[in-house]
This record gives structure tokens, sequence and C-alpha cells, in this order.
């Protein structure tokens, strides 16, 4: 029979028992006291056979809604994203799947190369000089952004756009936490950044603003006003941004940002419950050598061919601890290299397909929720996601859009108490026109 693992057997137990010198497993233990050792039996369900437990667990597993059997319109901050077939096959090639970190370059080229072309893709869609090998997700890229501003500027104060992540903004709290920096939200007005909140917030001990782009309302952010007053003040301009919104919007780097991060997550990674994914970092060239993490770098050997080497590892492990930018340790390597997968495959001209379909379906599906009564909050610039004002709360009304095959958006009452029965829509190239209808039809029904 074919095993999914290695069952241990009795004959097995008595030849580990022979080889280490003792007649049982009770021996094997007899240095731990009597009292302390545990005499009653487990609460956990008696064992059964693989074929028993293999039905119990996809039975459980059917009870997830899952996106094969459901149509999505859920996002802030995760999406539903075509993936290309090419990306589950080059990962599940075992020199990739089961490789960690590269540090022996001499046997690691093709996973170096991975991801220096990871880095040379983000580089071109932020619009930036030098990206790193990935972070652990768009969170903790973006609490490394605001500590590494921190660490270059020397001031003690953080400021963060109201209209960033919810979760985005707890992380930078607890990371603000341990180094002792102040962390300030600005308001929002109309969707977007407060230009005058932020003004009189500002000061001479703010180390950076950050913001995201398009943000959590689905807005864009008018990133050239906010860099005028970012700069104005000598702090460090950091944005949070959708890399795949970057395939028809003006990358940050075309704005002066200094440090943009995010989640690739919309290249192909799946959804996946929330997680793992993987965070980008990108910098100008003037804050390169205080990048967390790890960068990987093109170099040539004796004989003048091309290979790939981890350099500025800018880390505790590799150089003294109070020296050190960051203590991340590792980077999502296998997440990273599906990204650049997704990425190779869509190409540039696939990218931007890709992300003017996004752009385009949201903006018929707000159209649609208008011409059906529905009232469009914070209406604007978006990408793919926008606000609809309900007479319910979405918890309720998502309940029963479920029941219809229907994964509803998110719950913005659950972050910002103004927004109680507001729905966060997510649109993606994914969504059929009838889909959008079946949607804006459902939500009439329910609405009304």
């Amino acid at each position: 029979m074919k095993h999914r693992y290695l069952p241990m057997t009795e004959e097995d137990k008595r030849a580990m028992l022979e080889t280490i010198g003792v007649s049982s497993v009770d021996e094997l233990f007899s240095d731990i006291p009597e009292k302390v050792r545990f005499k009653g039996e487990y609460n956990i369900k008696p064992a059964k056979s693989e074929t028993a437990l293999m039905k119990e667990l996809f039975k459980l597993a059917e009870q997830n809604a899952d996106l094969k059997r459901n149509v999505s319109f859920l996002g802030a901050g995760v999406y539903d994203h075509y993936m290309p077939v090419i990306v589950d096959h080059v990962i599940s090639r075992s020199e990739f799947y089961t490789a960690y970190t590269p540090y022996q370059p001499e046997i690691s080229q093709g996973e170096l190369q991975a991801i220096f072309e990871f880095q040379t893709m983000i580089c071109e869609l932020t619009g930036m000089d030098v990206a790193n090998s990935s972070m652990y997700d768009g969170g903790t890229a973006l609490a490394e952004a605001a500590m590494l501003a921190a660490g270059h500027t020397k001031r003690k104060k953080v400021i963060v756009s109201a209209s960033v992540h919810p979760e985005s903004r707890e992380v930078l709290k607890t990371y603000a936490k341990g180094q002792y920096l102040d962390v300030i939200e600005v308001a929002v007005k109309d969707g977007v950044t407060d230009l005058e909140a932020l003004k009189q917030s500002i000061d001479s001990d703010v180390a950076a603003v950050v913001v995201q782009y398009p943000n959590f309302f689905g807005r864009v952010e008018p990133l050239k006003e906010l860099e005028e007053i970012i700069h104005a003040n000598k702090s460090l301009f950091v944005v949070s941004s959708n890399p795949l919104a970057l395939g028809v919007l003006t990358p940050p780097g075309k704005f002066g940002a200094d440090i943009v991060v995010g989640d690739a997550q919309p290249f192909g990674i799946p959804t996946a419950f929330g997680g793992p994914h993987c965070g980008y970092f990108a910098v100008t060239t003037k804050l390169m050598r205080k990048v967390p993490g790890r960068l990987v770098g093109q170099t040539k050997d004796d004989q003048g061919r091309r290979g790939f080497v981890l350099t500025l590892q800018a880390r505790e492990q590799h150089i003294r601890r109070d020296k050190a930018t960051s203590n991340i340790c590792s980077n999502q390597a296998l997440n990273a290299l599906a990204a650049s997968v997704a990425m190779t495959a869509l190409g540039k001209k696939g990218v931007r397909e890709m992300a003017a379909a996004n752009l385009q379906k949201a903006h018929y599906a707000k159209t649609a929720f208008k011409k059906a009564g529905f009232e469009v909050v914070y209406d604007g610039h978006l990408f793919n996601e926008f606000i609809v004002k309900l007479n319910r709360p979405v918890k309720e009304i998502n309940q029963q859009l479920l029941k219809e095959g229907i994964i509803g958006g998110y719950d913005l009452g659950r972050d910002y108490k103004e927004l109680a029965n507001h729905m966060l829509i997510a649109v993606t190239e994914q969504r059929l026109k009838e889909e959008i209808d079946t949607l804006v039809k459902e939500l009439g029904d329910l609405h009304a």
C-alpha cells in the first residue's frame, strides 16, 4: 500500500529501542519523575484509518466558501485574480519548493535568478531604483518602511492616513511601540487623505507619511499634492500600493515616493484564507543600504559568465546587532517566485490589459449600482473597488448572498464606525458581466 506518510510498526519500534540500548519506551523516559508524568487519556478523537480520515477532512473542507463554487466580490487587500496555469507547474518543481535561503550561490543560481527577476519587475512596476527579495506580506513591509524612515531621519513620529488598510495600521502600531515611535493618524475627506489635516499634523519630528494607492476605500490618492507637503517638511514619502493597479496608474516613483511597499498577492498567489502572501519593498538609491531583508545582485564569475549572489544583507544575522536595519531574517521566496512567473507569463502588455479589465469592470459595476438606486459613497477615481451604502447590516446581507453562491463585499463597519452598513465591493478581471448584474439584482432585492 502506498502511504502518504511513514507508519511505525512494532518491529520498527523494537529496532529503534535496540539501537539506542533500551528495552522499552518506559525505560527511555525513566529519568522523568513519576509524579510529573501524565497518566490519563488525551482528550482527542480515536485514531482513524487513512481512508476514513480523508473523508472526514474533505467533509470539513466542504464547509468553506471557496472561489471555485462561489462568485467573489470580496477584496480589501486579498483578491480573486487570474493565475496562469504555468505558475503551479514551476513552483511545484522540487528545486524550488524545497529550497530555503540561497546562501550557497554555486548551487542556487536558479533560485537567485528568480528572486533577481522579481526585484527587477517590482522596480519596473513601482518606478523605483531598488527592490528587495520580498517581505512576509504587505503589512510587515509597510511597518518596516516606517522603521527605516525613523532610523534614517532620526525622527520619532510617523503619520499614517486613515485610508491605509486597518490591519496594516495595527501592524505599524505594534512595530512602533517597540521602537518608541508615535503613530499619528490623519483623517480622510471624501475618501482620500485630508490634505489640510496633514498640513496641520506634520512637523519637524515626522519621519515619514504613509499613504495607500489605491487606498483601502478603493480611491486613488493625490500623490502629487501629498509629495509636495511631505517633502517640504523633509519627511520621507511612503506609498503602499497594489502592484497590479500600477499597470494603469502612474507609478509612485514618478511622484517622488521614497519607499514603495505592498503585497504581490494579485500576481499568481492564491487568496488562501488571507495568507501566506508576499510583500514587496522598493526604495530610491539613497536608501538602498538600509533596506530590510536581503537583496540579490547580478555579477560575473571568473570566466565572465553572468551569475547571481546575495548582497546587501543589512540585518542582524550578518552585521552587528546595533547596526542592523531590521530583524527580518527571511523572505517569501516561493511566493515571490509565483509572482515572478505570473508577471513573466502575462508580460507588460498582459499586466496592462489585466489592470485595465479591473478598472473597466469596476466602473461598469459602480454605474450599475447607481442606476439601481444605490448610493455610491466617496464617488471619484478608483481602480477595482468602491463603496455602496446599504440599509441593513452588511453581515446579514452577506449571509443571504452566500446562500445564492455569492461572496459579498467587505463590511467597513468593522473598522470605521461612521461606515456601518457600508460594503466595500471588489470587481476583478475574473468577474463576468452576468455575475455583476446578478450581484446588483440580489443586493437590490435584499435592499428593498
